[in-house]
């Protein structure tokens, strides 16, 4: 029986591909469980409708995160925080603090997109990468100074 993938199924087909596989499999498998249809003229054709449509919204996509990628390429993000005696923070910079500082700065990104090996224990300049979907990057700023 030939049909086309709704999903894509591990080790049998992607979605949107359309594809011959056994009678039993697509009758009791695939099509009660909503991962397939079977492959009409007319399915077809609404399945490639669906695909252009998809393919457009992640073009869109793609150029509002590659646009915000290269807004925030470079910026700086200052920390004033308080100091010890020997220089030594009483606070660390974690991603939750470097992302609640970008949302002040009108970005909106989750801490999960912050890549830092360690927590800022220190004074100084310090490189942190963003990352995005479909593997974009940034790298901001992070300055941290003393409060006084």
């Amino acid at each position: 029986m030939k049909i086309i993938f709704i999903k894509d199924v591990e080790n049998i087909g992607k979605k949107y591909e359309v594809k011959e596989v056994k009678d039993g499999y697509a009758r009791n498998f695939l099509i009660p469980n909503n991962l397939a249809k079977i492959a009409t003229e007319k399915n077809i054709m609404l399945i490639e409708k669906e695909k252009r449509k998809e393919d457009k919204n992640v073009e869109e996509e793609l150029k509002e995160i590659q646009e915000i990628a290269s807004k925030m390429d470079g910026i700086e993000v200052n920390f004033s925080v308080k100091i010890g005696k020997e220089n030594q923070l009483f606070e660390s910079i974690t991603s939750q603090k470097i992302a609640d500082k970008l949302k002040k700065m009108g970005y909106e990104i989750k801490k999960n997109q912050i890549k830092i090996e360690e927590n800022i224990k220190e004074l100084g300049e310090f490189p942190v990468k963003i990352k995005f979907e479909h593997n974009l990057e940034t790298e901001i700023r992070i300055i941290v100074t003393e409060d006084k």
